[in-house]
């Protein structure tokens, strides 16, 4: 798996960033976070949406804005044009380029309850992605100035679909204002997601933290809002659904590969 934290540059020309790739043959299961805020438009694709707790299918069109620090992830299983690449269309703005824009402008109070909402990611109705669809697939191609009107135009938009699904349980979405624990969380967080599947040894763990393991027990849960054992079994069952979308392996041979030596106990565990 790639390194849990992505780093998310800005252009000279620009306050936030976007952009704009072609997937093919799929997209893979690439579990991580960000500080910044993401909205992701995924076209010509089917498959599975991971987000913090949340485990659902995608489709053409799939609009989700998620908030800051919020662990996801997209696994393909299909596309709707065999001859085309799946399409993903992201942009990334940081919470204070937002709250610049939302505490400055009266007009944009809106959006702030939107961001608001998003930290348990949000994925929006097929009526409110229509209206903003044609206006994120050509915001790419346009200058810079026109680039942030759009998205504010976009933001506005998407701040009166009432419709919009938040994706996680609301004791599980992380904390934005957790985010500056910074490098220690991180370097336990990247440990975790590369050696989920080996046997977990808190004592281990509580070392890369530089903590006893009750204050590392205490940071942990107060940062991601789960116990380190919640949170890997989390990446172990997320990482077997995606096993399951990509192909016709045995169920007993993916409980193996993402760390279950017991078929019983990934039974139990996927039913959690």
């Amino acid at each position: 798996m790639k390194p849990y934290l992505e780093k998310v540059t800005v252009a000279d020309d620009a306050s936030w960033s976007m952009v704009r790739v072609p997937r093919d043959p799929t997209i893979p299961f690439e579990w991580h976070h960000h500080p910044e805020y993401e909205l992701t438009l995924t076209l010509n694709s089917r498959g599975c949406r991971f987000v913090g707790d949340h485990v659902g299918g995608y489709d053409d069109g799939d609009l989700v804005l998620l908030g800051p620090n919020l662990p996801h992830t997209w696994s393909s299983t299909s596309k709707l044009d065999g001859g085309k690449p799946h399409l993903v269309m992201v942009i990334w703005f940081r919470p204070e380029w937002a709250r610049g824009l939302t505490g400055l402008l009266t007009e944009l109070r809106p959006v702030a309850g939107l961001l608001q909402r998003s930290a348990r990611g949000l994925k929006f109705s097929q009526a409110a992605t229509g209206r903003v669809r044609a206006r994120i697939e050509a915001i790419f191609d346009k200058p810079p100035a026109d680039r942030l009107l759009d998205l504010i135009a976009v933001l506005l938009a998407l701040a009166e679909d009432d419709a919009a699904e938040p994706l996680t349980a609301p004791s599980r979405s992380p904390q934005s204002t957790l985010a500056s624990s910074g490098a220690r969380i991180d370097r336990v967080l990247g440990h975790l997601h590369t050696h989920y599947t080996d046997e977990l040894r808190i004592d281990r763990v509580a070392r890369l933290a530089a903590l006893s393991p009750s204050g590392f027990h205490r940071m942990f849960t107060r940062h991601t809002r789960l116990t380190v054992t919640e949170y890997v079994t989390r990446l172990r069952i997320g990482k077997a659904c995606a096993l399951l979308t990509e192909g016709d392996k045995q169920i007993a041979h993916i409980a193996e590969q993402v760390g279950y030596r017991s078929l019983a106990n990934f039974g139990r565990h996927s039913r959690l």
